[in-house]
């Protein structure tokens, strides 16, 4: 989660959005094909960089596209046309959130696999049954993880959900 959510992340999946423009607008005709290659090439996250930067203008896209500016030379004019600030960093985000939801779905995929696993494996392990925290009839502890294996199966569909939402800029 920390590769999706941390400081050099974030402008990294800022860039990623920069460059997706970039290309669109090659598609179209509106930057040189020449151009849009050395734009692939050379372009990088220098944080230490950026951070410099943002010191002395205090805004963070600024910062981003000086870094850029510094690497890309003359190139740079095809970076960030027709954009907002809001316009890359609410697409970023919608990526950034589409990724973090995906590693949330894999870990909830992995739980209920081992759920089942564990259910199937004491479906015959008897425990004491309890009710308003007082002894009850007697169940199985399978029977009491099949339970959770079903409520982890909800809460990934919820996730699935969410994340078809959120994966919108």
């Amino acid at each position: 989660m920390g590769r999706i959510w941390g400081e050099e992340a974030k402008y990294t999946a800022w860039l990623r959005v920069e460059l997706a423009v970039c290309e669109a607008y090659a598609r179209r005709g509106r930057i040189p094909a020449d151009a849009l290659a050395r734009i692939r090439q050379k372009p990088r996250v220098d944080i230490r960089r950026i951070l410099e930067i943002q010191d002395r203008v205090k805004h963070e896209m600024i910062a981003l596209l000086t870094s850029l500016e510094e690497q890309l030379g003359t190139d740079s004019r095809f970076v960030h046309i027709g954009l907002t600030a809001n316009d890359v960093w609410d697409t970023a985000l919608a990526v950034q959130l589409r990724d973090a939801a995906d590693l949330l779905i894999a870990g909830q995929e992995r739980l209920r696999a081992v759920l089942g696993d564990l259910a199937r494996r004491h479906k015959d392990t008897l425990i004491v049954g309890r009710t308003h925290g007082v002894h009850a009839e007697p169940t199985t502890f399978g029977l009491k993880v099949a339970v959770w294996y079903v409520e982890a199966g909800r809460n990934l569909e919820r996730l699935r959900r969410a994340r078809d939402v959120v994966a919108v800029g």
